[in-house]
């Protein structure tokens, strides 16, 4: 095997994609993670598949969100995600979504793959493996547990 299978962003095989959908109460949305989001781009640790928003108005109905300068503060210009969009996220998605959502508040929808994880995923195919489960602990789980073994020491 050479080296470069082992480096990231050194494969054509697809790495894991994985789905968030972050909601923001009051439609409070301040830009603030999309300059993070924007360096995991840029330095090859993930690739926007898709990215959308949705808004559910104070009658149920969702409208969507265009992409562009969200907290108008012009600092960060979203059109650099404009477009994003592969096909795996439709409108059914973008609704599903939306009916989490408390009347007022918006949502991001987020669809990305793990560049970062893309040699090893492949490695994993080649050698027959077959992924039977995944899933994510919730950070608020994690300081719990911590703050629980802090407690008992």
């Amino acid at each position: 095997m050479s080296s470069a299978a082992n480096e990231p962003g050194e494969t054509d095989e697809p790495g894991p994609i994985d789905y968030v959908i972050v909601e923001f109460p009051g439609s409070r949305l301040t830009g603030e993670g999309m300059p993070i989001l924007v360096d995991l781009v840029e330095r090859g640790i993930i690739r926007i598949l898709d990215l959308s928003f949705v808004h559910k108005e104070e009658d149920g109905s969702l409208s969507g969100m265009e992409l562009a300068d969200i907290d108008g503060d012009g600092k960060l210009d979203l059109t650099l995600f404009e477009g994003a969009a592969s096909g795996l996220l439709d409108q059914e998605d973008v609704s599903n979504a939306g009916g989490l959502l408390n009347p007022g508040d918006s949502a991001a929808i987020l669809v990305y793959e793990n560049l970062w994880a893309a040699p090893f995923a492949a490695a994993m195919r080649r050698a027959g493996a077959r992924l039977i489960a995944s899933g994510r602990i919730p950070v608020q789980d994690v300081v719990d547990a911590l703050d629980a073994l802090e407690t008992e020491a």
